[in-house]
């Protein structure tokens, strides 16, 4: 696939992720095709200052992977006992006391948090691998673009771990209790069919086309005005956790700010 911001000078190149800015739209280009895009803390670090560094003119950003796979999940060097230099291995991690241990799990999940912020969309374009952590990631945008060739699972549970990167969430929103049991339990893996039937995609397309259909989402989001965007985000995120009439007290509330500045008359 060719790179949608290869021409960009990026304001962000480390430790394979790139971030690139073309006025409203920003590109999070995860750049370790040889290692499939495998994860690590440092990338994950990557990741965060990239949220951090987002201008305020950006209104959507598009994740994408280079290569093959979105992402292969975890670096599986952090699985062995000498780990990642630089990085605390897992026994490392499992010697924390309690406060230590959910402080750098924190810190983690810091990488995939800032992709639901209620002033931006954000859309993973997801090809080939998607597993574990890379499953993880591309939940925590808000749509998803898939290749015909995606294969989505989530391989925590059979490592005697948990997913602890965001990820159950929006997986248990996306396609309900049962199936994100069965999803998460088995290790299976999805594919792009299931991915568009179970609502975990929003659209599938040729591996080919991927960059393009994430492009022309991206620009239909961008021609709509920005604050109606905003405001029926913020919305759609908080229904699930307001009862029916506290839900009609926010469109009340959203729909009369969006009228008054319309009107010239907001603060």
């Amino acid at each position: 696939m060719a790179s949608p911001d290869q021409d960009l000078a990026p304001v962000l190149d480390t430790d394979g992720v790139r971030l690139t800015v073309d006025d409203a739209l920003a590109t999070v280009t995860l750049a370790n095709p040889a290692k499939r895009n495998a994860q690590s803390p440092a990338l994950w670090r990557a990741l965060t200052e990239a949220g951090r560094l987002l201008p305020g003119s950006v209104r959507v950003v598009v994740l994408r992977g280079e290569g093959k796979s979105f992402s292969a999940g975890l670096d599986r060097q952090m699985f062995t006992p000498e780990g990642i230099a630089g990085e605390p291995t897992f026994i490392d991690l499992a010697r924390r006391d309690d406060a230590g241990l959910d402080a750098s799990i924190a810190e983690f999940q810091e990488a995939f948090t800032w992709w639901r912020r209620n002033d931006i969309v954000s859309i993973a374009a997801v090809q080939g691998h998607a597993i574990g952590a890379g499953f993880q990631l591309a939940l925590a945008c808000d749509l998803r673009v898939v290749a015909d060739d995606v294969q989505f699972a989530m391989r925590e549970t059979s490592l005697g771990l948990v997913p602890d990167l965001t990820g159950t969430h929006p997986l248990v929103g996306l396609v309900g209790y049962a199936r994100a049991l069965e999803i998460c339990a088995t290790g299976r893996f999805v594919g792009a069919a299931e991915s568009v039937a179970s609502g975990l995609a929003n659209v599938a397309v040729p591996a080919a086309e991927l960059d393009a259909a994430a492009g022309d989402l991206a620009a239909a989001l961008v021609a709509a005005p920005r604050d109606a965007v905003v405001e029926t985000k913020a919305l759609l995120r908080g229904a699930v956790d307001r009862t029916y009439d506290e839900q009609r007290a926010a469109e009340r509330a959203a729909q009369a700010r969006r009228l008054r500045e319309l009107a010239g008359l907001g603060e």
